[in-house]
């Protein structure tokens, strides 16, 4: 009988111990969370390149509001600023992350105002009138756990509510996101954009895989409007890791230079470095400054060989065509969308510096291996988070071990105090250390995996991150627990001194004790999103940053690149926060109808997250490449399916308390077939006017059209889709100015002194010292360090790449400035992908006098193909040429426009065959008019 006592003894503990564990939790995260927004409000307006680096590093003219030096000056902007002028100053991307946070703060609050109305009422009753006072705990009777009968539905009602705003809120605020869409498309950010009106080919056959080969496919499908340059891919081999392994040994050579130059001082040791051995031991130690300016010499040679010998002849299976106008390229994506013509696959072109260049040029094959590998991997480092995992789901049940583990139950008595802060503290602190390097693997693995763009690679982690933790935190974490408590039961039971047949026959509890187990993990969660909640104010404050500025400034030394690098605006990480932020709405879904308290506390960290996360975007980080929001869609999907969960939750309690066979668990299955038919009916309704630019008839008119001449001359296509790595630049090593003289004590040798061009300095000659063996290191003032920002803006910007040699002179006012590169055997502009015009007499006239004599009816180079003969139907519109000079080379569609598509899933109609020339254009043998639009054949579809 002492032994049931004792037990029972110990489950009033730990009745004890859990409120007074999430109590400690929430007070201590309370308070060192008020220290660091304190600490916030004393370090902003001495460090405003560290927390306002977008005041002096913005793109354009898109400055954020001015903040006052106060103690709370921040807090105004924050409050004034609305979406309009955020989309305008931070981007779609950032103001669709805010208006998701808005739209979850409003959904969670709303979701724990309607539970804490509807069910903590009856579940307080319940339990103060049904459970013993000794059962019972200041926060088990706010929950579902001990409710039984007819009292049950009450919270099936509140959970078909629950479905219900969450469809709601997705559906007003999936309406206003395709405005935003719809508004971005046509903005001119957009539309002046080369990329917008761009084709990007992938899967080209090998026989098709040439400039006339991508020709090829565009007239083999009767698309309504044609191409004005197209470019095949062409391999680069080996260069690109060549490139980056330089650039990577002039980091750690400036690194090595910066540290025993340290103050303006030659260390009193030179630096060495261990080739080989295994922690610290064994191995060849060398004079890291010689080792590594060998190492340069070395990887500047083979770079420049490489540059020499490359093969640009030789294609990729991937390739690009520009269209005439931004709506032309969105009507022929949709058109194409799931069609392969000769086996290719036509897509909208991303923004070049989105792209990862590398998993282009690789095989079907290739990539099918890397996916099967990738995943293996994944699949192993999640398996292996396991660990952690029975690591927290202990250190979240020690008041049960109390009985098994001396020391604990010693501790718990000795000082119960201390006992409950860790049980209250550690458990979820272990969880985010464990969960911090996951996202980083995983988008590793992703990239490893053939992912094409950067922003697939973000969509790719939220999907995959989120799965892990919904399945290991939340699942796994749960059925962990359900072990956990049925082997305490079973334990007890031996130690009654339980015949095996009692044991067994006991093990129709199991559904209680697995009801009773996931809802008492509400109490872990409780603990989580205090935690939560600090970590979103700790990333306001920044203090890991400048800690390790500090460090890396007074104790290593930072290099000038580092400190280039450091002052610009860092990059803000979508998918991370877009994780975490689901995987607590998750949490909160999850428990709602069981415990409201859990989404009180997620409310509570969604308005604190909104704040602190629309002073982020506003004034310290910008996105990586503006998207328009695609991240929209795939957060949305993850949402409805926390509520499909949240239901098959309530679907397995209801049939636990009253056994499957009663069929009561039907009245659970509805809300979930509700949300299925509601995202159909999304995707029907939203997806094609989220994805593509569905112009009216009045836009398609008024397009800005690009000529097929303009686009050939200079091959734009070919600059701005080459790859980067035939153009991009070596790094130059860097010191210090003041490090400069002390080059000579460093290396042996005569040393000389030089200018050299800088393109991290738009071109501007820096004073530099030619050491031994020809490296060049260059001494940059400390006026310097700091980015410049209009280079900042010249490299954020979307000018056409053509037009950014110009733009950078005129802004730097300098001739040294230009960014344009000079040709070279291995500069993709070096070998056009189709024949540029010749600039025939009259052709400066031509642009900007318009339609000359002489040069209408020169004969033309640019085209060898039939000429059209009068009767030949062919895409001409005489009012819209005599309206606009840039069509005087590529015909317009403004009287054959297709009508706006009332369904926009549907394709757009195709249009209509515009009437052949009139009567007045009479064409003379040898000579033609500008139009170069042929009638296509039938599609040939193989």
């Amino acid at each position: 009988m002492s032994d049931i006592d004792n037990w029972i003894n110990e489950d009033t503990s730990q009745r004890t111990l859990a409120p007074a564990a999430v109590g400690s939790q929430v007070l201590l995260m309370a308070a060192i969370s008020v220290a660091t927004i304190i600490a916030f409000n004393l370090l902003r307006p001495r460090n405003k390149i560290v927390y306002e680096p977008k005041v002096k590093y913005h793109d354009g003219d898109k400055v954020p509001p001015r903040i006052a030096d106060g103690i709370f000056g921040w807090v105004s902007p924050l409050i004034h600023t609305k979406e309009p002028e955020l989309v305008e100053k931070i981007g779609l991307d950032a103001a669709i992350f805010l208006r998701f946070l808005r739209m979850c703060r409003f959904l969670f609050t709303c979701i724990a105002v309607l539970a804490c109305v509807m069910l903590m009422p009856v579940d307080i009753t319940y339990n103060l009138k049904h459970v013993p006072s000794q059962s019972r705990d200041i926060l088990s009777i706010l929950t579902i756990r001990d409710v039984s009968g007819n009292f049950l539905f009450i919270h099936v009602a509140v959970t078909y509510l629950i479905s219900f705003l969450v469809m709601g809120f997705v559906w007003m605020n999936w309406k206003e996101v395709v405005r935003l869409r719809h508004e971005w498309f046509r903005s001119p950010e957009y539309t002046k954009s080369f990329y917008a009106r761009t084709l990007m080919v992938t899967d080209v056959q090998k026989q098709l895989q040439s400039d006339e080969g991508l020709r090829a496919i565009f007239e083999t499908i009767q698309v309504p409007y044609p191409t004005t340059s197209v470019h095949i891919g062409r391999k680069v081999g080996q260069l690109p890791e060549l490139i980056d392994f330089h650039n990577d040994t002039v980091r750690e050579l400036e690194q090595v230079l910066v540290k025993y130059l340290k103050d303006g001082k030659v260390g009193k040791q030179r630096p060495m470095i261990r080739l080989g051995g295994f922690l610290c031991f064994g191995g060849e130690k060398k004079d890291a400054i010689d080792y590594y300016t060998a190492k340069l010499r070395r990887s500047e040679t083979a770079v420049e060989n490489y540059r020499s010998q490359i093969d640009l002849r030789k294609p990729e299976s991937y390739g690009f065509a520009s269209m005439a106008a931004v709506p032309y390229a969105h009507i022929v994506a949709n058109m194409l969308r799931g069609k392969h013509p000769k086996k290719a696959t036509i897509l909208l072109a991303p923004n070049p510096k989105d792209m990862v260049w590398e998993n282009l040029s690789r095989s079907k094959a290739e990539l099918a291996q890397r996916k099967t590998t990738g995943w293996t991997i994944l699949i192993a480092v999640c398996f292996f988070n396991t660990i952690p995992l029975l690591i927290i789901s202990i250190l979240a049940n020690l008041a049960s071990l109390t009985a098994y583990v001396s020391f604990l139950e010693k501790w718990s008595v000795a000082s119960p105090g201390t006992f409950t802060f860790v049980s209250g503290v550690l458990p979820p602190s272990v969880s985010a250390l464990f969960g911090y390097a996951l996202p980083h693997i995983m988008r590793v693995l992703s990239k490893y995996q053939g992912a094409y763009t950067h922003s697939r690679l973000d969509r790719a982690v939220v999907a995959r991150y989120f799965a892990f933790l919904v399945i290991s935190q939340l699942i796994v974490f749960t059925l962990i627990g359900v072990i956990f408590k049925s082997v305490q039961q079973i334990v007890h039971q031996i130690g009654d001194h339980d015949s095996f047949k009692t044991i067994i026959q006991n093990l129709d509890k199991l559904p209680r004790t697995i009801n009773e187990t996931y809802i008492d993990q509400a109490s872990y969660w409780l603990t989580y999103f205090p935690l939560r909640g600090f970590l979103v104010v700790f990333d306001l404050a920044q203090i890991i940053n400048l800690v390790v500025i500090f460090i890396k400034t007074h104790l290593f030394g930072r290099t000038p690149r580092e400190h280039r690098e450091w002052t610009q605006p860092p990059n803000f990480q979508y998918p991370i926060y877009y994780s975490n932020l689901l995987f607590m709405g998750t949490v909160a879904l999850f428990f709602a109808p069981l415990s409201p308290l859990v989404a009180v506390a997620a409310a509570v960290v969604f308005w604190v997250s909104s704040w602190v996360y629309k002073y982020q975007l506003m004034f310290v980080f910008v996105s990586r490449v503006e998207t328009g929001g695609r991240m929209w869609n795939v957060v949305i999907n993850r949402l409805l399916f926390s509520a499909a969960l949240m239901q098959a939750l309530m679907v397995l309690t209801i049939g636990l308390q009253y056994g499957f066979k009663s069929l009561f668990w039907l009245t659970t299955i509805p809300p979930i077939i509700f949300v299925f038919i509601f995202k159909i009916y999304l995707n029907r309704k939203f997806q094609a006017a989220f994805q593509y630019y569905i112009p009216s008839d009045e836009e398609l008119r008024l397009a800005h059209v690009h000529s097929k001449r303009s686009d050939n001359v200079g091959n734009k296509l070919e600059k701005r889709f080459g790859h980067p790595a035939l153009h991009a630049e070596l790094f130059t090593p860097m010191v210090h100015a003041h490090m400069t003289h002390l080059l000579s004590e460093v290396f042996t040798g005569k040393i000389a002194n030089v200018q050299t061009k800088l393109d991290d300095f738009g071109g501007s000659k820096i004073d530099a010292r030619v050491v031994a063996g020809g490296v060049t290191i260059a001494g940059i003032e400390q006026r310097d360090l700091e980015y410049d920002p209009t280079l900042y803006r010249r490299d954020r910007g979307e000018l056409d790449w053509d037009e950014r040699s110009v733009a950078s002179g005129n802004i730097l006012g300098s001739d040294t400035a230009s960014m344009k590169h000079p040709v070279a055997p291995y500069y993709a502009g070096s070998r056009p992908s189709s024949p540029a015009p010749s600039k025939i007499a009259g052709y400066d006239r031509y642009l900007t006098q318009g339609t000359q004599q002489e040069f209408e009816m020169s004969r033309l180079d640019v085209d060898q193909l039939p000429l059209l003969s009068s009767q030949t139907p062919a895409y001409y519109n005489q009012n819209v040429m005599m309206g606009s000079p840039s069509m005087t080379s590529l015909p317009s569609y403004a009287d054959a426009s297709p009508p706006m598509n009332p369904n926009p899933q549907a394709m757009p109609p195709m249009p209509r065959m515009p009437t052949a020339y009139d009567s007045q254009y009479n064409l003379t043998e040898g000579y033609r008019e500008a139009p170069l639009h042929r009638p296509y054949p039938s599609p040939e579809w193989r």
